[in-house]
């Protein structure tokens, strides 16, 4: 029996990008972020979403994430820092191979805090009708983006760099319009992180308020 949509978490990149910053003594998805880190927020976002997830890691981050997720829901690939060789499809991979059996798979980057768990429900809402879902907030393409059980040997063929967008490309996809603007924001450089900080202050400051 299948069960529904599991999130795919991506937390095994290198950040090189990040980490060529002043703070490349830690890794982006480690970073402080509000009372918690980058990674730790994203996945929080995740578990109040109450959908079933998987975390694909290195052994570098292994502990910070199995402090948040179950062990059993985490998946560790060898190797880490510089050495990594694996990119974003062999992340991608690991995550739907894991969980063969669910009825399609969100793809979610860990380095995205600000996406909140009611747009993770609305994709998950509309992946039944469509073999490539992914949100969208004002026209503008983000994350996280969701493929159909179809997809599964395609999805678990990947590797590399690339990820998946030649599946979204080569299959209809349908965009959910969702009011949450971190469905475009991501932490690449320490700019990224500064902005995303002051968006999560200032969101923060509103909820407090209400």
């Amino acid at each position: 029996m299948r069960q529904g949509p599991v999130v795919v978490v991506l937390a095994a990149g290198r950040g090189v990008r990040f980490r060529s910053g002043r703070s490349a003594r830690a890794h982006k998805l480690e970073q402080p972020f509000g009372d918690s880190t980058v990674l730790e927020t994203t996945l929080a976002h995740v578990i109040q979403s109450r959908l079933p997830v998987v975390v694909v890691t290195t052994e570098a981050l292994q502990a910070r994430v199995t402090a948040t997720i179950a062990a059993r829901d985490v998946v560790v690939l060898p190797g880490n820092g510089d050495q990594q060789p694996f990119g974003m499809g062999d992340s991608i991979a690991a995550g739907v191979t894991a969980r063969s059996n669910a009825s399609g798979w969100m793809v979610l980057p860990g380095d995205m805090p600000l996406v909140q768990p009611a747009t993770l429900r609305a994709v998950a809402a509309a992946m039944p009708h469509h073999p490539v879902v992914y949100a969208q907030h004002r026209g503008r393409r983000g994350h996280p983006v969701a493929f159909a059980a179809e997809l599964y040997s395609e999805l678990a063929r990947l590797s590399g760099d690339e990820g998946a967008r030649r599946l979204v490309a080569r299959y209809p996809a349908f965009g959910v319009e969702v009011p949450d603007g971190g469905v475009l924001l991501d932490v690449d450089t320490e700019q990224d992180l500064e902005r995303l900080r002051g968006l999560h202050s200032a969101h923060a400051g509103e909820a407090a308020v209400d």
